[in-house]
């Protein structure tokens, strides 16, 4: 069972676009690291064909603690002198997480890249979608109410989201 402290992401990394090198273009073996913190981080296979503009299109399972506020991709390349940084993303966590959406909604987000001196270097194509446990029982249900059936009262007309419902009868 996951720790009620995090979350788990499923990170598709798509693709990049555009990805250089000392600004000439990468020829190939540009891999992507995702780190939700120092302790938490995946990395995708080397494309080894797609030069400066990579498909990785590989889903990344990763946790992330319930407070974190930011997400990076880190775009690297191997090289015969070691893994050099083509760029990087640091992606909040409120791009997808909270506001209207449910929180198991697929999110398909772009980021520009920077290098190591804040130029930019390419852009990365990802999609994210947050883990939602199942739960055994029906002790929590997500539903959709109208806030205006709420004490019959007017607020805006908004949706709220994740209202814990309780059942007493057996799940089959």
């Amino acid at each position: 069972m996951a720790s009620p402290l995090l979350r788990t992401l499923e990170i598709t990394v798509i693709s990049g676009e555009d990805l250089r090198n000392d600004r000439r273009p990468i020829k190939k073996n540009a891999f992507v690291v995702v780190r939700t913190d120092s302790y938490n981080s995946r990395r995708t296979d080397m494309d080894t064909d797609g030069g400066s503009c990579p498909k990785w299109n590989q889903k990344l399972v990763v946790d992330m603690s319930m407070h974190a506020q930011f997400i990076t991709l880190q775009v690297q390349c191997k090289t015969s002198l070691g893994d050099k940084t083509v760029g990087t993303a640091r992606i909040p966590v409120s791009d997808f997480v909270g506001g209207y959406v449910p929180e198991s909604y697929l999110h398909f987000l772009s980021y520009r890249l920077r290098d190591h001196n804040g130029e930019r270097n390419g852009i990365v194509n990802i999609s994210v979608r947050v883990k939602v446990p199942e739960y055994a029982s029906c002790s929590r249900t997500e539903l959709g109410i109208p806030l205006g059936i709420l004490g019959q009262r007017n607020f805006g007309g908004g949706i709220v989201t994740g209202v814990p419902v309780s059942c007493n009868y057996p799940v089959k």
